[in-house]
């Protein structure tokens, strides 16, 4: 595996910049964790020689433009309670590249995967929930 640098995908154009408060069903403590995510996108052979990485950065950033809070980071406020502050500072974004390809993982891409160590990183500092 070979990573290149994190980088942050901000929002295409501009967002507006707000503090959104989270609901109490939201805002439960036993919610504030992370979940990691992997996905896999098979290369389509219409796009031709475009390069699926920055198809895919360019994608999410226009992506954050109407769901602009995505790029925001949670704050406390009030105390305890937690808020969304719609900074517009973006999306950690890690591009990769590996010698194992989708056909590694069998016909149906399901878990569990052989390498998910590997595949998914934790950026230091960024695995805390608030400020993040």
């Amino acid at each position: 595996m070979r990573r290149r640098p994190a980088v942050l995908v901000v929002p295409a154009a501009p967002t507006p910049r707000e503090l959104k408060s989270l609901s109490d069903i939201d805002d439960q403590e036993g919610l504030r964790y992370q979940i990691p995510v992997i996905q896999f996108y098979r290369r389509n052979e219409s796009m031709g020689a475009k390069d699926p990485v920055q198809v895919i950065r360019e994608a999410l950033a226009k992506a954050l433009v109407p769901y602009y809070p995505f790029a925001g980071r949670l704050r406390e406020h009030d105390g305890w309670k937690q808020a969304l502050d719609c900074t517009g500072e973006g999306v950690l974004f890690i591009e990769a590249d590996t010698d194992v390809g989708l056909e590694h993982f069998g016909d149906t891409l399901l878990p569990p995967f052989q390498c998910l160590e590997e595949l998914i990183f934790d950026v230091p500092g960024s695995s805390a929930i608030l400020n993040t």
